[in-house]
């Protein structure tokens, strides 16, 4: 047994809500894994991957159902509602990346309140973008100004964007569309700006940060072939880049970490598995397959997720 085991944090990790399945109709690409979902299966994965806390939060935003606001803002509720139950009800074993009504920021603002001062969630789950609004948009920015006051956590998802579903025959949008959707958001916050403007915010970007490790230098050029950017990142890009965190759900591989750690420092990468979509014990497999140490092994699976997120922080 390594002394890791039965400390790790599990950053990228779904619950369903009751009814969720209702709502989310054919817009799951994987319905099978949710239906299937339980917190004792849930416990179950946690206990054999040797995780002692999971960071929950929803599958598929409100959003996904165009319901209008009034039924966003249900289930949203609904939503931040149960997993805080969870939280409660297995206390240090879960805790909760809220959801918010995304394309309503008055309402956003208001669940992110309650999420915090009534839930007490540990941060906020985002999309990397809504209604082909990437993060770093206008839009966000009221709420954009509030997290930063807050220092808050903010685990971003991908979704795929009206323009680019359903392109390729037989193949999901989660198997090509999502990680460059995670591109995308990172293009979008850092060269907006909003990356520059609102530096305590802490975010974590899914999947190893999807395909920007690959094309990251084509990013840090960005600047030279369009000078109009500099300002965004008067400091260049790579620093910005280097600050976001990244877990590492379905990137848990020789392929995908042969371009991601050579970028950004080992204390930005965090442990992740997308259950029920995948298990803790195969990325556990694949990241020891990948020769990693125990020393990194134990900052990525457990001290790094400490430091950003301390109540859930195990002394070794």
């Amino acid at each position: 047994m390594t002394s890791t085991q039965n400390r790790r944090i599990d950053v990228h990790h779904h619950a369903v809500p009751p009814g969720h399945l209702a709502y989310l109709g054919t817009n799951s690409a994987n319905p099978g894994a949710l239906a299937k979902w339980s917190v004792e299966k849930a416990i179950d994965d946690m206990g054999q991957g040797g995780v002692g806390a999971a960071m929950l939060s929803l599958p598929y935003p409100p959003e996904t159902w165009d319901g209008g606001k009034e039924q966003s803002i249900k289930i949203t509720r609904e939503g931040n509602d149960y997993m805080a139950q969870l939280a409660r009800d297995h206390r240090g074993r879960f805790g909760v990346f809220a959801a918010l009504p995304i394309n309503h920021i008055d309402a956003s603002l208001a669940e992110l309140d309650y999420a915090f001062e009534t839930l007490g969630a540990d941060g906020i789950g985002l999309m990397t973008n809504i209604g082909d609004r990437w993060l770093g948009d206008p839009h966000y920015a009221p709420l954009f100004a509030e997290l930063d006051r807050r220092k808050a956590v903010v685990f971003v998802h991908p979704a795929a964007p009206h323009c680019c579903t359903d392109l390729v025959p037989d193949i999901p949008d989660t198997m090509i569309e999502f990680a460059t959707d995670t591109s995308r958001a990172i293009a979008r916050l850092v060269f907006s700006g909003s990356a520059l403007r609102y530096p305590n915010i802490r975010f974590i970007f899914s999947h190893g940060g999807g395909t920007m490790p690959f094309i990251a230098e084509r990013f840090i050029r960005m600047p030279s072939l369009n000078p109009a950017l500099k300002a965004a990142v008067p400091d260049g890009v790579l620093p910005i880049l280097q600050r976001f965190y990244y877990e590492m759900a379905q990137a848990s591989t020789r392929f995908a970490l042969g371009a991601l750690m050579p970028l950004v420092p080992a204390t930005q990468l965090l442990f992740g598995t997308d259950y029920p979509f995948r298990s803790a014990p195969e990325h556990i497999r694949l990241l020891t397959e990948c020769g990693i140490g125990e020393g990194t092994l134990d900052q990525i699976t457990r001290a790094n997720a400490s430091m950003l997120l301390p109540r859930y922080a195990v002394a070794i």
